[in-house]
């Protein structure tokens, strides 16, 4: 199978209707239905956030929430991290993260990011330069801890 994928990075109020549905469909795959983490994924950060997107032809495969600083953490946040099971194992889960980087240093300026990691991804984000802060806590069933990435 051709693995070449299409980026791209848009506004929530640039998303096309068939866009919009694929995140909140590759979302709910991901978060809802394999975790099996029943949670309120509309929270109303997505029209305040950008959102970047690899689409395989037509199907959403990888894709992260872009948070300005102030919404969900006085720093830069990337969430909703996600590649569909179809692709993982690829590279491409750590590609997703080194480009939301960039884009956050392009879209808000070269600052501190900080996120909430499952725990169970410490390593992934570690070897992407994310530092651990603070203690393991528990956001829907799911152990989380909260990392951040200074700027080098």
């Amino acid at each position: 199978m051709n693995y070449k994928l299409s980026w791209g990075v848009k506004k929530f109020n640039e998303l096309s209707p068939f866009e919009l549905y694929a995140i909140l469909q590759l979302r709910n795959e991901v978060f809802v239905v394999e975790q099996n983490c029943v949670y309120l994924d509309l929270d109303n950060k997505d029209q305040l956030s950008y959102h970047l997107m690899a689409w395989q032809e037509n199907k959403l495969v990888a894709y992260t929430r872009l948070i300005p600083p102030g919404i969900s953490y006085p720093f830069t946040s990337i969430g909703r991290v996600v590649t569909s099971p179809s692709v993982r194992k690829l590279g491409i889960g750590k590609e997703l993260m080194s480009r939301s980087i960039l884009e956050c240093y392009q879209l808000f300026g070269k600052s501190e990011i900080k996120i909430g990691a499952q725990l169970y991804l410490l390593n992934f984000y570690k070897s992407l330069g994310f530092n651990s802060i603070g203690e393991v806590y528990l956001e829907d069933e799911i152990e989380h801890v909260e990392m951040i990435k200074f700027v080098d």
